[in-house]
């Protein structure tokens, strides 16, 4: 970006200095914005203000009252709330321009203060922040989920590219299924991951990390290079008699995870046989291996 397409510096306020708070203001600190104020209620969101953001922490009242860009950067339960006491308390926010970082909410949620005078703007780091010092390296390049009134787009959009990152412009009305989508990819792997790991320790397998690390970076590079073309397994080879050995398997060692296996079973045979994978002869075994209806 060129200086002269960069709005002006502004003098930044972070309610709720905690991982995505504090890694989102010390991105706009690289680009010359100034972190002026930050709040912060668990002793670790009052480190991570010191020690990223370079303030101590503040009361929300006070954050708002020196910000001129306030990231709002709470949990997703907590942010209505918060965003209402704000306006309810009759904080100055006329010309301010009020910022959160939920990818599931859209602006509505910002509606108080948008009334009160404010600027609302929704900016989603589609990343998983994990409090490490690794969480502001890994925005570089990132895209951002971002939603505003059609007159502020270019001053969000501006702020999403100078902390190094990629505008995605969503509709606010998509915003719920934009992050039901990111959610169930991201979080779902983990438990998935975590959950095969255990069950190769239950065996005698002493690393399991190692062994399934190749694998799964290699089928996430086939779906996001191939989508479901990139598939491979039991369940596209239509191999019902080993997907039920799974479920035989997987009822006697953790029943609760033979449910999800029946469940992505069924999805994955779903879309194999939407994308002509999967004959339906092949599915019709599946759908008897799997004790249920895929259609349904």
């Amino acid at each position: 970006m060129d200086a002269g397409d960069r709005p002006a510096r502004l003098a930044v306020g972070v309610l709720g200095a905690g991982r995505v708070g504090s890694a989102l203001g010390a991105a706009l600190a690289q680009a010359g914005h100034r972190i002026v104020a930050a709040s912060g209620v668990s002793d670790r969101s009052q480190r991570r203000a010191a020690e990223r953001l370079g303030v101590q922490t503040s009361p929300p009242e006070a954050v708002v009252a020196a910000a001129e860009l306030i990231l709002v950067t709470v949990p997703d339960d907590a942010l209505p709330d918060l965003v209402a006491g704000l306006a309810a308390t009759g904080a100055d926010l006329r010309g301010k321009l009020v910022a959160h970082a939920s990818g599931a909410f859209g602006l509505s949620v910002l509606d108080p203060a948008a009334r009160a005078g404010a600027l609302p703007l929704a900016l989603h780091p589609v990343m998983t922040f994990t409090g490490r010092d690794d969480d502001l390296n890994r925005l570089t390049g990132i895209s951002y989920g971002v939603t505003s009134p059609e007159p502020l787009r270019p001053i969000a959009e501006a702020l999403v590219i100078e902390m190094g990152g990629e505008p995605v412009w969503i509709a606010d009305a998509d915003r719920a299924l934009y992050h039901a989508a990111l959610a169930g990819a991201a979080n779902h792997m983990v438990t998935l991951i975590a959950e095969s790991a255990e069950l190769l320790g239950r065996i005698g397998v002493e690393h399991p990390g190692r062994m399934l690390a190749p694998l799964l970076s290699a089928a996430l590079d086939n779906v996001l290079r191939l989508g479901m073309a990139g598939l491979t397994g039991p369940v596209v080879r239509g191999d019902a008699g080993t997907v039920r050995k799974h479920v035989d398997a997987l009822i006697l060692a953790a029943p609760e995870a033979a449910d999800a296996y029946i469940a992505l079973a069924r999805l994955t045979a779903d879309r194999a046989l939407a994308a002509g994978l999967l004959k339906p002869e092949e599915a019709e075994r599946l759908l008897d291996a799997l004790g249920g209806n895929i259609w349904t």
